[in-house]
């Protein structure tokens, strides 16, 4: 067994989180942009058009200048993929994630948005840290790692609702659109909309997280669920809350649900919204 271990370098992992949380601040996704230009082709409006073509310019602009498509860079969001023959040789993963985070903040001179105390004394700690990081281990000796810089303007549009078994798919639906149409403008739409269904309390909200990490481009695996998406997504869409809430055709680019095993007595959604940039970047080391 000691002879299957596959050992990577702290260095290594700060190296690949700093030029991930570069990259997702100023590049935006391909997935993302074939939205972005889809919607310019269909959305009816002209001013929502307008708005459109103004989003897609700001987005050429920072990707080759290397500028943050956005003032918010975010909290940090590490997703971290741990496989069980591997070993961090030098310091922890949680470090090597920080010194990474603290680097690309840095070296990129993107905003450092997070106070130690959240309450009483909100000092800046000045470089952007603690990262939030989720855990989990996996068969193998790989270490996958996902970036995902999170924007407070969208984050704190999020949701949370404890259901009851006895609740039916449309209740869910209702809760998920009634989230957005009560955000409006303030996650700059058109939103991404991460749900998670089932778990627990806090699960739940990290299965929505997690669902924020997908594709634009792919479909849920499981057909009731990839259905649920699209009838979501209609539903949003229908409000005509439009780009940056102007009115319009496109409110949301896409609706993602992650679900998870639950407790009998439960039924746990959470709401999790991003802006239209939905950034994030990964690696295998």
């Amino acid at each position: 067994m000691q002879d299957q271990i596959r050992r990577i370098e702290a260095r290594a992992v700060s190296d690949a989180v700093r030029d991930l949380f570069l990259s997702a601040n100023s590049v935006i996704g391909e997935d993302v942009l074939e939205r972005l230009d889809g919607a310019i082709k269909c959305e009816r409006s002209e001013l929502a058009r307008g708005v459109l073509a103004a989003i897609r310019e700001n987005d050429a602009v920072a990707a080759e200048k290397g500028l943050p498509i956005c003032q918010d860079t975010g909290m940090a969001v590490v997703f971290a993929e741990v496989g069980a023959l591997v070993h961090i040789e030098g310091d922890t993963l949680e470090n090597a994630v920080n010194v990474g985070v603290k680097e690309a903040y840095f070296d990129g001179k993107l905003r450092c948005s997070v106070v130690r105390d959240p309450l009483f004394h909100r000092v800046n700690t000045g470089d952007n840290t603690p990262a939030i990081l989720h855990i989990r281990t996996v068969p193998g000796d790989k270490l996958k790692l996902i970036a995902a810089p999170k924007g407070f303007g969208s984050e704190n549009m999020s949701a949370l609702k404890m259901f009851t078994p006895s609740a039916k798919p449309d209740d869910i639906v209702d809760f998920v659109v009634g989230a957005i149409s009560k955000a409006g403008s303030n996650p700059c739409p058109p939103v991404t909309v991460g749900v998670g269904i089932g778990s627990d309390f806090e699960g739940c909200a990290l299965l929505a997280k997690r669902a924020l990490t997908r594709s634009l481009s792919d479909r849920h695996p499981d057909p009731e669920y990839a259905a649920l998406e699209d009838k979501i997504l209609d539903r949003i869409n229908a409000l005509g809350i439009g780009p940056q809430g102007f009115g319009g055709d496109t409110s949301a680019f896409a609706v993602k649900i992650e679900v998870g095993p639950t407790h009998i007595a439960g039924l746990p959604v959470a709401v999790n919204v991003n802006c239209h940039v939905v950034r994030h970047r990964e690696i295998v080391l």
